[in-house]
């Protein structure tokens, strides 16, 4: 199992209860950014494009813990951002292992070797490491050569002091299978726990914007990835979400699943999209327009994604049901089977074109790009917020 008996039986317990309260929106991770600002400028990253005054903002320690005890998830995934920049993430990881949460602590790994100090192994705690496949597409897609061996040092170094490590992977159009596939293998062999993998979404502002995954040819290069498995490749997902990227289950969005909080509040409606910030949770359960999201809504945005922190939950959800765990029982005893495909999906994954979203600023020309809403709101959002109380020159010391 790729993760510790008492992490599955706490996550278990909680999803059981939801279903006995008949508690249809409920979360499962909260996806905690306690800030943005990040030492790498990666190609397919939609969070680097906020002006340097929020750039400069923090969730202090106290905000993120009273975020967490309001939400209840059983796991807290610290993204960002490069988290381990926070002055104050010892504080954070420790709040929330009081709390009793499952914490993944998602970081490029550029500070995780110094930073490895500051923590002690706990197996409530895991570091989840970007990783993007081998060195050379490692490198290209965080744009900037050397991270690879990097993070794969910090990983050794982490296993080694007994910290749980797991890996978070992003594939794009430019994915090929048969070196993924060696990427897991190269993953298994310095004791990575198990290994997030999921398609990229089509952040409006990400550096590249040819680089995204259209839906069906999503399932075609995972088809292709997971097609013969290894008995040793250890995923941290469900074998239901797995199922679904391969196209052998289809499933809806979840997107209260992985609420979102960062230094504007809490974001909806999910991870990937901001459309407006409230104050509170339980304010962003009863106002968010749900039905406007994810395969079965009308939102354009929601088209291509099939990202976990959209669809892991709904895998999760689906297994404690008679159906679904007949369908987890099957997609945990085929994953390993060989993969056929038609001649379409062969033809479409062979011949693909460069994918240019639903947003506007991906046929824009050079040059006439404007300010959209979502920029205005977020200028608003962090004029009237508090500024950080670490100035950089305090946050450069302490780490």
């Amino acid at each position: 199992m790729p993760v510790p008996v008492s992490q599955a039986y706490t996550v278990a317990k909680y999803v059981l209860t939801q279903k006995v309260k008949r508690n249809k929106r409920y979360p499962l991770v909260l996806m905690l950014e306690p800030l943005f600002r990040c030492n790498l400028a990666c190609e397919g990253c939609g969070k680097i494009q906020f002006p340097e005054h929020v750039l400069k903002k923090r969730v202090s320690a106290e905000k993120a813990l009273a975020a967490a005890e309001e939400c209840g998830a059983p796991i807290v995934s610290i993204a960002g951002g490069e988290p381990l920049i926070h002055p104050e993430i010892q504080d954070i990881v420790e709040g929330l292992i009081k709390q009793g949460r499952y914490i993944y602590l998602c970081t490029n790994a550029l500070l995780l070797e110094r930073a490895l100090k500051k923590f002690t192994p706990n197996k409530q705690l895991s570091f989840s490491v970007h990783m993007d496949g081998l060195k050379e597409e490692h490198d290209k897609s965080v744009c900037r050569d050397g991270t690879y061996e990097i993070a794969l040092s910090a990983i050794k170094k982490a296993v080694d002091m007994g910290f749980r490590v797991t890996t978070n992977t992003t594939l794009f159009n430019t994915a090929n299978p048969a070196r993924v596939r060696e990427f897991f293998d190269e993953l298994m062999t310095v004791g990575v726990e198990g290994m997030m993998v999921s398609p990229g979404y089509a952040y409006e502002k990400a550096p590249e914007q040819d680089i995204f995954l259209e839906r069906n040819i999503t399932k075609t290069l995972f088809k292709k990835i997971f097609g013969d498995g290894k008995d040793e490749w250890r995923f941290n997902h469900s074998p239901n979400f797995l199922a679904f990227l391969r196209g052998d289950i289809d499933y809806d969005c979840t997107p209260w699943g992985n609420p979102t909080y960062n230094v504007f509040g809490w974001q909806k409606p999910c991870y990937l999209l901001a459309d407006g910030y409230v104050r509170s949770f339980q304010e962003l359960i009863d106002t968010t327009d749900w039905p406007r999201y994810g395969q079965k809504g009308t939102d354009p945005r929601c088209k291509n994604c099939m990202v976990h922190c959209g669809y892991e939950a709904s895998a999760v959800d689906d297994a404690f049901s008679i159906s679904g765990g007949l369908r987890l029982l099957k997609a945990a005893k085929t994953f390993n089977r060989p993969a056929t495909f038609t001649a379409e999906e062969l033809e479409a994954f062979d011949n693909q074109k460069p994918y240019m979203g639903a947003h506007a600023c991906a046929t824009q020309p050079e040059g006439e790009a404007t300010k959209s809403g979502k920029d205005e709101l977020m200028e608003q959002l962090a004029a009237r917020g508090q500024s950080s109380p670490k100035s950089d020159q305090e946050l450069a010391k302490r780490n």
